[in-house]
């Protein structure tokens, strides 16, 4: 039975291909673990899009973050870059492309997502997220 209760998480990563999957399995270990099993296919999709666009489209070190909060789940990705990301093209347009879906795949996956642009102690960065209502 999912929790009512609200809970979040992150996870800072390197500047690393390899940081992408083990976020991903992250991801799915900890929605097992609060009894939301049936969000884990959807959010893995959504935590590796979201996770390989900051690392592969920036230097600098990214965070994934989980939370949890009257029945949404809320995935979003923290990057260094302050550079809006490119707005998502139709994904039926994009059936034979081979990169370029990502934020396509979250739009067509997702309830909602945006981005938004952050500044803490002097470091700007982007925050892009996307929620999964409680089925």
């Amino acid at each position: 039975m999912p929790e009512t209760e609200p809970w979040e998480y992150s996870l800072y990563i390197p500047n690393d291909p390899r940081a992408v999957t083990i976020c991903r399995r992250t991801v799915r270990l900890i929605l097992t673990m609060h009894g939301l099993i049936h969000h884990a296919d959807t959010a893995e999709l959504l935590a590796t899009e979201l996770t390989a666009n900051a690392v592969l489209h920036t230097k600098g070190p990214a965070a994934l973050r989980l939370r949890w909060r009257s029945g949404v789940l809320r995935i979003g990705a923290w990057d260094a870059d302050p550079e809006p990301p490119e707005p998502p093209s139709d994904l039926a347009a994009l059936v034979d492309a081979e990169q370029g879906r990502g934020l396509a795949l979250v739009r067509a996956c997702a309830d909602v997502w945006g981005w938004q642009p952050l500044t803490r102690n002097g470091n700007r960065g982007k925050y892009v997220w996307c929620e999964l209502a409680a089925a």
